[in-house]
């Protein structure tokens, strides 16, 4: 199996771990690249878009000519901001701001609040226990055709849809593999 990371902002590092321990776990043999350009994405098999400014990412990646790639990825996981760009609709969407539309959900920016309302929380999730990390978090706020696989505070923050995975916190933060493990099997 290929994976690749984006490169362009966020936990790049912590993703590419996460990637490789969780590969290592389910015995699964292949390589995890970081992606900074069009040409990186081809062979893919799966790709991983990490947390960062969603309007700032969505505008890098129009700019180096992989949005379009993107959209055709085989199997995405997006956390974070990378939830924000899986998202059929996004509240607060800033201009200039596009998404790939690949799951059928409405996701709103920022609504845990600011950089200083960030926060670690326990979850118990349908795949397994783990420590989520909500950085200026945004919250699913109606999943239509995707799967919730975690609620906290009675919202949705991870979602399935196909091959699609998005969570609204960091699980590449928590020391936990269990979503990158999740995200390879589907």
């Amino acid at each position: 199996m290929r994976a690749g990371v984006l490169a362009l902002q966020g936990a790049v590092s912590e993703h590419v771990s996460c990637t490789r321990a969780a590969m290592e776990k389910l015995g699964i043999s292949g390589e995890v690249s970081e992606v900074r350009t069009r040409d990186a994405l081809e062979g893919l098999d799966a790709i991983i878009l990490p947390g960062g400014e969603s309007t700032t990412l969505s505008l890098l990646l129009e700019e180096e000519n992989m949005f379009e790639a993107l959209v055709q990825a085989p199997r995405i996981f997006g956390t974070c901001a990378g939830a924000i760009l899986l998202a059929k609709e996004v509240l607060g969407a800033k201009n200039g701001q596009k998404s790939f539309g690949r799951m059928d959900m409405k996701i709103s920016r920022n609504a845990y609040g600011r950089q200083l309302d960030s926060f670690e929380a326990p979850l118990k999730t349908s795949i397994g226990e783990l420590e989520g990390v909500f950085i200026r978090a945004p919250v699913i706020e109606e999943a239509n055709g995707a799967e919730v696989l975690a609620f906290h505070a009675g919202k949705p923050i991870a979602a399935r849809q196909g091959k699609c995975l998005a969570t609204t916190f960091h699980p590449e933060l928590s020391g936990s593999t269990i979503f990158h493990e999740y995200f390879l099997r589907l």
